[in-house]
């Protein structure tokens, strides 16, 4: 019997283990190689995002405009604005409480990099074909576009480049990863912050695990006050999906269960089977929570200037880019390298780094995100309920 191969998250934390183990006794040709090999995957990636970008925003977006007129449009707007104040709460969270938790001077990613490196034996550069702020507006124009055109050719053009990016991200991107991490975690060990490095991901864990459970209590709060029904009856109900999610790290897969423990909380059935199906593909707040704080903590350690209205910024184009997330491993995080690189300015190095925060703590996210579709069902069910019975 074949022995069953192991998900990503498993080996990116070997990945993260073993370079930081390696670090101590690798000899410096050893680490050259893997800096070499770094340099190739992030030329390569840096290219590909851009055709990642349109690859998967435009068909999402011109997926999500098919439905059911202004149920669809009061849920979308629920969804955007649940996903931008979580990333918003993350970003004022991260600002007011990370200079005490890690400390004013704190460099980590980076420190001692002026007294050691490791170069690449040789750089093949790979251009991009577009800039990725114009993959985002380009992706955009075509997904707005083809929501309101009658032809399906550019549709199906669009939907045959998501599956080609899909299969390069997971027989490509996916597959290759780990080694990059590997090889990111192996020099930053070699330049002598692995203690350092092993307490962040430790300190930011537990931080964003807090977050979340605060945003998951103030939206089934919301939700309570519109339904008139218990918050916190409502939230334990939903649980179940919260274990699922942990278990299978899919919005898609869980939606059984979602759509059950929403039931439950009194939701009528065809408001559920509207609602939850089209939250799972685009109400991603624990998700964008965890990459907005991730990315300001990387920024921070590595004393990167931070400025608010860039940050705000990238939150609002984050929380549109996350209808590309589903049906990709690591979906959310993909979807945000575009946003990442064009708004914040991150390196393929920084941006392989936080893929690697996101993927260790992604079945949080996950679980995050598909309890919260309850309370958005338990609003529109409310708002429904309401106009019906005025008319």
């Amino acid at each position: 019997m074949k022995s069953p191969a192991l998900s990503l998250l498993p080996k990116i934390l070997i990945a993260i283990t073993l370079g930081l183990v390696c670090s101590l006794f690798f000899p410096s040709w050893a680490i050259r190689i893997f800096a070499t090999f770094n340099s190739l995957f992030g030329n390569f990636l840096g290219m590909f995002v851009p055709v990642l970008i349109i690859g998967l925003i435009s068909s999402g977006i011109a997926d999500l405009g098919k439905g059911a007129g202004r149920m669809l449009l009061l849920t979308a707007v629920l969804a955007y604005v649940s996903t931008v104040l979580a990333g918003m709460f993350s970003f004022d969270v991260c600002r007011t409480s990370l200079p005490h938790i890690l400390g004013k001077d704190t460099q980590i990613f980076g420190s001692g990099a002026e007294e050691i490196s490791f170069t690449p034996f040789f750089v093949i550069e790979i251009p991009k074909f577009i800039d990725v702020t114009s993959a985002l507006v380009l992706s955009f124009l075509l997904g707005l576009s083809m929501t309101f055109i009658k032809g399906t050719s550019m549709k199906g053009l669009a939907d045959d480049l998501k599956d080609i990016v899909t299969l390069v991200i997971n027989k490509v991107l996916i597959p290759t990863l780990p080694i990059y991490i590997f090889g990111i975690f192996l020099i930053m060990g070699a330049q002598g912050s692995m203690a350092a490095q092993i307490s962040l991901f430790l300190k930011i864990i537990v931080l964003i695990f807090a977050m979340h459970i605060t945003v998951l209590i103030l939206q089934f709060c919301i939700a309570g006050i519109v339904a008139k029904k218990n918050p916190f009856k409502a939230l334990i109900k939903m649980l179940p999906a919260y274990a699922t999610a942990l278990g299978t790290s899919s919005s898609a897969a869980t939606i059984p269960v979602t759509l059950e423990q929403t039931k439950k909380n009194g939701v009528r059935e065809e408001i559920a089977n509207f609602t939850v199906p089209l939250c799972a593909t685009i109400h991603m707040p624990c998700s964008l929570l965890k990459i907005t704080a991730c990315a300001y903590v990387l920024m921070y350690s590595m004393h990167i200037p931070i400025d608010t209205g860039t940050f705000i910024q990238f939150i609002f184009i984050g929380a549109i880019t996350m209808v590309a997330a589903p049906g990709v491993p690591g979906g959310s995080i993909m979807a945000a390298l575009g946003p990442l690189a064009s708004i914040l300015g991150f390196t393929a190095e920084m941006q392989a780094t936080m893929i690697a925060l996101y993927i260790v703590m992604d079945s949080f996210g996950t679980a995050g995100n598909v309890t919260g579709d309850g309370a958005i069902a338990m609003i529109i069910d409310r708002v429904y309920k309401k106009n019906n019975s005025e008319n």
